[in-house]
């Protein structure tokens, strides 16, 4: 009897292995949407801190062999510009575009919030939990944003949700007082009399 216990344990461990996901997470909800750009944000973010990280270490060698700083100040000022820019800018300026970008986003029915997974500036993920009374919707189209959760930008592709209804949830176009059905039936109603 042990035996066969050890066994069968053993095969719906593996089991749950195998059809668990690595981003399941039940206590944020079902898992209602995915980034596909996520690697890249990391990618190109972690290539721009190594970047970062490497032109601060090389920058008194550089300045040693090259004699930059014997020379003017001019000079000195417009080298020190030229490695900021690479230096600092660029991974802020990247942080900015893609803070707001979803990589995950999981729903709770019964209390009607959403958890967006985020990377923040040190690229861990970072978990922001709203309702979806929380979400306003831009009123221009703004290039890095598609909603606002409370006050935080958010990004996602409309077109990766496998359930659309979903997503308009998400934006509350599901609750548009604009077309009801009912109210689109007594137009056809009064099209026939």
């Amino acid at each position: 009897g042990f035996i066969f216990q050890v066994t069968s344990f053993q095969g719906v461990a593996l089991r749950s292995l195998s059809t668990s996901s690595p981003h399941d997470h039940p206590e944020h909800g079902r898992l209602v949407y995915k980034g596909n750009l996520a690697k890249a944000v990391l990618g190109v973010k972690f290539f721009s801190y190594s970047t970062s990280i490497f032109n601060l270490f090389m920058m008194p060698y550089i300045m040693l062999k090259s004699g930059i700083g014997v020379e003017s100040l001019l000079v000195q000022a417009a080298f020190y510009g030229l490695i900021g820019i690479f230096t600092f800018i660029t991974p802020v300026t990247l942080h900015i575009l893609t803070k707001g970008y979803v990589i995950r986003l999981y729903y709770k029915d019964e209390a009607d919030t959403y958890t967006a997974i985020t990377y923040n500036a040190i690229l861990a993920e970072k978990v922001t939990v709203f309702h979806q009374k929380d979400v306003k919707i831009p009123d221009i189209t703004k290039m890095f944003t598609t909603f606002y959760a409370k006050t935080k930008s958010m990004l996602v592709n409309p077109t990766l949700f496998p359930n659309p209804q979903d997503y308009n949830h998400l934006m509350g176009y599901d609750k548009s007082s604009f077309f009801k059905f009912e109210d689109l039936e007594e137009v056809k109603e009064a099209d026939e009399r």
